[in-house]
């Protein structure tokens, strides 16, 4: 039987994540789901892929409003719906309306960081559209998520890839999926067509490739070495993606609005 082993969400695109028991389904993922992002002068997103410290940005969503701590920083606090100034802001190749939080917040990241940064949150009128040449005949969305609503990994599957790497085993959390199955074999996820919880319905469409944020310890923020990207080399390099890949990136096809919990079994095709 597979089960919903964790749930994951990360309120800002590229700092820590927040484990929750129950989560909201939208059009665009788990509800609050990379939601914010951080953007440098030219209105582009930075991650971790350029600063690594982000790992250690631990954000907290209250009733009302998004608080944010950092190492030395005292707590930033960001109302839920926020009224900001709209942007520009490009994720990859797409480029989608943007409300910018304020200066207030504006010196707090760049403080965090080091250099001038602005956080943006996705602008509710806006649509960002999966790219069709994977969701085929289906329209999936994403907020500033790297391209899909969410992704999903197996527990076999790090199981499978810990007992290769040469020194120990790497969490879940250098990962960072949204959805956790336990009770699949190592790699299923690869397999499977459609995902249900109860009424929610996910279609798996394309695989995820890796890049250097997986090297990166989201305790620290300390980049580790080359692992496991080293060894995902050697046996998940994707030819047509030009990458290494380990999870899959999914869609929602239904049940936008409704509730999924850790302990939930799934049903798959």
């Amino acid at each position: 039987m597979m089960q919903l082993a964790a749930l994951n969400i990360y309120p800002i695109k590229s700092c820590a994540g927040i484990a929750l028991h129950r989560s909201r389904i939208t059009q665009t993922g788990l509800a609050w789901d990379r939601h914010w992002m951080l953007v440098d002068a030219n209105g582009r997103f930075v991650t971790q892929r350029e600063l690594p410290q982000l790992a250690t940005v631990v954000p907290q969503l209250l009733d009302s409003e998004l608080v944010v701590s950092a190492p030395g920083e005292s707590p930033l606090r960001v109302p839920l719906e926020f009224n900001g100034e709209p942007q520009s802001v490009r994720v990859w190749r797409d480029t989608v309306s943007a409300l910018d939080c304020g200066d207030h917040a504006a010196i707090w990241f760049s403080r965090v960081a080091g250099r001038p940064l602005r956080l943006v949150a996705f602008d509710p009128r806006a649509k960002r559209l999966s790219n069709t040449e994977f969701t085929a005949d289906a329209s999936g969305y994403a907020q500033f998520a790297d391209g899909y609503a969410v992704l999903v990994v197996s527990e076999e599957s790090l199981v499978d890839l810990n007992t290769r790497l040469p020194e120990g085993g790497l969490p879940m959390t250098r990962f960072r999926p949204n959805l956790v199955l336990r009770g699949a074999r190592a790699y299923q996820e690869d397999t499977l067509k459609t995902l249900r919880f109860g009424d929610v319905e996910l279609r798996l469409v394309k695989a995820c490739t890796r890049c250097v944020i997986t090297t990166i310890d989201q305790r620290t923020g300390m980049v580790q070495g080359d692992q496991p990207l080293r060894t995902l080399r050697g046996y998940r390099y994707d030819p047509q993606l030009k990458g290494v890949t380990f999870g899959q990136n999914a869609i929602v096809m239904a049940g936008a609005d409704q509730n999924i919990s850790v302990g939930m079994t799934a049903t798959f095709t």
